[in-house]
């Protein structure tokens, strides 16, 4: 008798995208690019970073050579910030890009968008994020409101239902039934919000009281 193997958990990341101030007018087809890549746009701001800000956003670099260059390049103009989601959207992405030096993604990655859009060594026209650490610090950096959480889709999807939501949905919809309510979507809505099995619970700590 043979054993199916259950499939594999397919988490959804999400990586920071910048395109650069020198080509910010090409954001329409880059996005296009994108978007037939296999990533959603889940949010885009257009913004222009001060030096300040650049240096913050670019602060393991602090100390290089290039560093001053880069702040002013970085601040020279609006840029397009995008959080790009999709399975493996840090590694995907980076892919996309090409290597960091434009000079090499032409000679090596010719087809990369670096090599596409870039200008130099140092305008190479995109950003990505090189790992999980720095697109969590990137994102809320450009998107301070977003939480930054491997989406679950597929089986994993289905087990977080299973596990979170379908019970508490249930025990919802019981008491509805119970109670009868005029309103049944808005007693359910409010319902919901009360009893979330997510809701952060406050924790009482006598050692933290004042003597």
């Amino acid at each position: 008798m043979e054993l199916s193997m259950p499939p594999p958990q397919i988490y959804v990341e999400k990586t920071l995208a910048i395109i650069k101030p020198d080509i910010a007018d090409k954001e329409e087809e880059i996005q296009d690019i994108i978007l037939r890549s296999g990533f959603t746009i889940v949010q885009r701001r257009k913004l222009h970073l001060s030096p300040e800000h650049c240096s913050n956003f670019y602060v393991e670099q602090y100390g290089k050579m290039f560093f001053p260059n880069l702040t002013a390049y970085m601040s020279s103009g609006p840029l397009v910030a995008m959080i790009l989601a999709r399975h493996k959207a840090i590694s995907y992405w980076k892919e996309l890009l090409g290597p960091t030096n434009t000079l090499v993604a032409k000679e090596t990655h010719p087809d990369s968008l670096r090599a596409i859009y870039g200008t130099d060594d140092l305008r190479n026209a995109l950003h990505g994020s090189n790992d999980f650490a720095a697109a969590e610090r990137e994102i809320q950096f450009m998107f301070p409101d977003v939480i930054i959480e491997p989406i679950p889709v597929g089986q994993a999807a289905k087990d977080y239902l299973n596990l979170y939501v379908t019970p508490t949905l249930l025990q919802g919809l019981t008491t509805l039934c119970k109670e009868k309510p005029a309103d049944p979507f808005i007693w359910l809505a409010d319902w919901l919000l009360k009893n979330n099995p997510n809701k952060p619970k406050l924790c009482h700590n006598p050692a933290a009281e004042e003597p």
